[in-house]
């Protein structure tokens, strides 16, 4: 069981740097920085969609706080709240400056709504304005209906595939560019904020650089100690 749960998690498509760049020319520019969040930091769907003006970023310190995602339960909290992310995996992260640049462009353009929501990032349920930084056009937050409506729109104009080519996918991206780029197997795990390292390694072991196996190590060190001797 513990072999298929890793095999399982294993990205079944993961989009190239140009498959990327065709959904940033088709999504509409008020949702492009929703784009370069998951694309450049590697953030989920609802992390992406609970970003707060004021509070996500620090750009001062050139952080981005990943603490709080949004979720929708009519049956709960009167229907959208903030809670913690996905296996309590907040995290502070570099801010990446291409991302900082697209979310600048976005605060300008397109100024946070405040919405009223219930937040229980904290334990206890606290009523609260929340200034979203990417509401629906109408200022409602999205539901996953509502934003899946607007997604297939963008993934097909994009050319995207209809299976596995989700937001998540964008977080694929991130893992592995970081990963073929020679990045160090813990840092992908801090900056995907697993849980542990057994998790990144058994989801993207796959694109890890493979090394040539060198032959007579051990020979080798042992006759280079005898001749120091």
């Amino acid at each position: 069981m513990k072999v298929l749960r890793g095999l399982s998690r294993v990205p079944k498509w993961v989009p190239t740097e140009h498959e990327v760049l065709a959904l940033l020319d088709a999504v509409p520019a008020r949702y492009r920085a929703a784009i370069w969040l998951g694309a450049g930091q590697g953030c989920r769907f609802g992390e992406m969609l609970g970003m707060e003006h004021g509070k996500s970023v620090d750009v001062s310190a050139q952080e981005l706080h990943v603490t709080q995602q949004l979720r929708y339960s009519p049956q709960g909290y009167g229907g959208f709240y903030l809670c913690l992310p996905k296996a309590g995996s907040s995290g502070t992260l570099d801010l990446d400056q291409a991302v900082r640049e697209a979310l600048d462009t976005h605060v300008r353009d397109f100024p946070p709504v405040e919405v009223e929501m219930v937040d229980i990032t904290s334990g206890d349920p606290v009523r609260r304005s929340v200034p979203l930084l990417f509401p629906a056009t109408r200022g409602n937050p999205f539901t996953d209906r509502t934003w899946s409506n607007e997604w297939v729109k963008w993934r097909d104009k994009a050319g995207w595939p209809k299976k596995h080519g989700g937001f998540h996918a964008l977080r694929h991206f991130f893992a592995t560019t970081l990963i073929t780029n020679h990045a160090e197997p813990q840092d992908v795990q801090r900056l995907l904020r697993h849980q542990t390292l057994r998790i990144t390694l058994e989801t993207y072991v796959h694109w890890w650089p493979r090394r040539e196996r060198r032959r007579g190590v051990i020979g080798d060190v042992l006759r280079a100690a005898a001749h120091r001797r």
